[in-house]
């Protein structure tokens, strides 16, 4: 059985509040439940923090604890934190960020990624399909 490490940034806790007409209605506990009941051979490890800090520990504990892949998704710290990029290409674990939205579509200062630099790909603009692409993605490539 396969083992990914599923981290959410920034905000994310508020999904299904947070501007909805964006992000949609449904949680981040329906969304680890989607996931879940659709990749029933891998097991899930869901984390998520509104502290950088905590985001670069939690991919230093997956690289250390064996996890197969990390699907991240930074929230706004994907265009600011140079401390998740570093932490990124300091693990061998293959990591796949994903956005909900289409960043291509919102403000200029979030289109520039710089942690999706450092990853084997980067989903956007699919909701909490996002997610389900990447985890895909993930498996695809972990040998």
């Amino acid at each position: 059985m396969k083992k990914l490490m599923v981290i959410n940034g920034p905000n994310l806790n508020l999904l299904g509040q947070r501007e909805p007409e964006k992000y949609g209605e449904l949680t981040l506990k329906d969304l680890e439940a989607r996931m879940t009941s659709r990749y029933q051979n891998v097991l899930f490890d869901f984390r998520q923090s509104n502290l950088e800090g905590d985001i670069v520990g939690f991919i230093h504990e997956a690289a250390k604890d064996g996890v197969d892949g990390v699907l991240i998704n930074p929230g706004g710290f994907s265009h600011t934190s140079v401390a998740i990029l570093d932490a990124i290409t300091s693990v061998d674990t293959p990591i796949v960020e994903v956005h909900l939205t289409n960043l291509c579509k919102r403000e200029d200062f979030r289109q520039k990624l710089i942690t999706g630099s450092a990853c084997l790909g980067v989903i956007q603009g699919g909701g909490f399909s996002s997610y389900i692409s990447g985890a895909q993605l993930l498996l695809d490539n972990i040998f």
